[in-house]
This record gives structure tokens, C-alpha cells and sequence, in this order.
């Protein structure tokens, strides 16, 4: 596996668990976003109006996501950033369900459904990407340092 040091969490220390594992650790929801590319409810989710300070990880593995630096308001009733805090943690795939082309965007690691980037979004980027709270763990910058995210404190 690729090792990239990424701050306090390491992508070598990044690993998909096994379907079994996965069941146990997260939700119903959780599971079906990130391992069926499921999507939650708009406007009923966990983060769509959180305004704390902090990051979003991978709820799978960890991976540092985005930042509420870059998270907006798209009154679509789901979370949104104009980018990602770690760009090498996102993988975008082309998505032609639903009968429409759009852009899936996963986690690098845990090869996790996190939701969709669309052009449409505000500057600096142009960029939505509007993904499932039930993907992702936020944890606020006053707990970013006994979480071992340390290193993002730099940006807030």
C-alpha cells in the first residue's frame, strides 16, 4: 500500500476492514452509503447545518476529508465544500446512474461513497462537492489534537 505521511494520520496506517468488520462498526446508514453508494435524506443528516470549526474524516478509515474552512451553505440539505482539506484522500470516478453522467467522489483508502462534486459551486473552485454526512466523522478543532489531527490546527 502507498504510504503517504498525511500529519498525524498515516495512509499506512489506512486499511479497508472486511464487509463483516464493516457491519459491526458502522450504522446501517453509514454502511450503505459507503459500501452500497447509498445517500441519505437531504436536510435530514448529521452535518448539512453544522457550523463548528474542524475536520470531516472518512468514517471507514480515517482519512482526513474536508475542512469547515471550506464548507458552505448550497441549500441543498447535504454538507458542502468547494474542496477537499487533503486532495489525495478524494478519488472522483464517473457516474452514469440514475440515468444522468455525474461525478462520484470516494475515499483514497477505504474506497468509501462520499457523495458527488458538481461545477456549480461558489469561488474559489466553481466546485460542490456534496457528500453524505453518514460518510464521513467530524471532529471539532478544540478535539482535533487528543484525536491525533494535531497538525490541522494550523489551519483554523
Amino acid at each position: 500500500m502507498l504510504s503517504l505521511p498525511v500529519f498525524g494520520w498515516q495512509a499506512s496506517d489506512a486499511h479497508k476492514p472486511s464487509q463483516e468488520e464493516l457491519k459491526k462498526k458502522l450504522t446501517p446508514l453509514q454502511f450503505d452509503v459507503t459500501q452500497n453508494s447509498g445517500t441519505e435524506l437531504p436536510f435530514a443528516n448529521e452535518y448539512w447545518h453544522n457550523k463548528e470549526e474542524g475536520i470531516y474524516v472518512d468514517v471507514v478509515s480515517g482519512e482526513p476529508l474536508f475542512s469547515s474552512k471550506d464548507k458552505y451553505n448550497s441549500g441543498t440539505g447535504w454538507p458542502s465544500f468547494t474542496r477537499p482539506l487533503v486532495s489525495a484522500n478524494v478519488v472522483e470516478h464517473s457516474d452514469e446512474t440514475l440515468g444522468m453522467t455525474r461525478t462520484e467522489v470516494r475515499s483514497r483508502y477505504a474506497d468509501s461513497h462520499l457523495g458527488h462534486v458538481f461545477p456549480d459551486g461558489p469561488a474559489p473552485t466553481g466546485l460542490r462537492y456534496c457528500m453524505n454526512s453518514a460518510a464521513m466523522r467530524f471532529i471539532p478543532k478544540a478535539k482535533l489534537k487528543e484525536s491525533d489531527y494535531g497538525e490541522y490546527l494550523k489551519f483554523f
